[in-house]
């Protein structure tokens, strides 16, 4: 009688043992002795919890996912920065070309040609060019007569006329961009400078590579000639025998010359006055 008392308490026992559960939080902290976990008594760990719920409520009812960490508010309105220069000058129909005549700036330059031709077909683009051409101001060769002739290429090719106005310098490529412009409607800035003369060679490498660069570079220094010729209503003869030295020319010069129809002093003389300079007055 007394082993089958006993055998039945095992039995129970072992049932007991293999029957589902709820865990405590005793049991978990006795089965892992490393964790430490804070007492109720102290209040902290609840108070913490709390608090941050309560703060991530706050943020996710005033701003949602929207609300990026830093953005700043004023009165419940958010902050963003500024629009940038280049896409302010672009909504007004503004190109502005201050760099040497690398791929970079010439890819930006035909992108937005492009973009202003397909936006409207008859309000004017004023590109204002500031550039050393193909070549740093020092002389040296940086970029390739074929990036002019593409940007001279697109200001033909688009609809709406091109209108051009030189300040700081406009050399080299540069200033045939700037004889490239609508006539009647090419400016220059008092101070501007203008200077013409023949591209240079990167030939580099054996003989026969470099006689055949030369040819290319006489190639692009008519083609260039005849370009400047064609706007100035000059022969092609007495262009290339200017641009065969450095020729600097002053804004009443380059009027003379025939590189640009009038030199302005203010944007009364163009022909549309961007609409931002309105709002800078009111």
């Amino acid at each position: 009688m007394k082993f089958c008392a006993a055998a039945f308490c095992l039995l129970m026992g072992g049932a007991a043992a293999f029957s589902p559960r709820p865990a405590t939080t005793s049991s978990f902290v006795a089965a892992n002795p490393a964790l430490v976990l804070p007492t109720r008594e102290s209040g902290k760990f609840a108070d913490a919890v709390g608090a941050g719920s309560r703060k991530s409520s706050v943020e996710m009812v005033a701003g949602g996912a929207e609300r990026a960490y830093g953005q700043e508010y004023y009165e419940g309105v958010a902050i963003g920065p500024p629009p940038d220069l280049p896409s302010l000058l672009l909504h007004n129909r503004i190109v502005y070309i201050g760099m040497p005549l690398v791929p970079a700036v010439t890819e930006l330059v035909i992108a937005e040609l492009l973009y202003l031709n397909y936006e409207s077909t008859t309000d004017p683009i004023t590109m204002y060019i500031n550039s050393s051409g193909t070549t740093t101001a020092d002389g040296q060769a940086v970029g390739f007569e074929t990036e002019a002739f593409a940007i001279a290429d697109v200001m033909k090719y688009v609809r709406p006329p091109v209108h051009t106005v030189a300040l700081g310098q406009a050399f080299g490529a540069a200033a045939m961009l700037l004889s490239q412009g609508k006539r009647g409607h090419r400016f220059a800035l008092p101070n501007a400078t203008i200077r013409l003369n023949q591209p240079k060679s990167q030939a580099r490498g054996q003989a026969t590579d470099i006689a055949i660069k030369a040819r290319e570079v006489a190639h692009n220094r008519r083609t260039t000639c005849e370009l400047i010729a064609s706007a100035c209503g000059k022969p092609i003869e007495a262009v290339m025998e200017d641009c065969s030295r450095v020729k600097y020319l002053q804004p009443h010069e380059a009027v003379e010359y025939g590189l640009i129809d009038e030199v302005i002093t203010n944007t009364k003389s163009l022909a549309v006055e961007p609409s931002f300079m309105s709002q800078l007055a009111n």
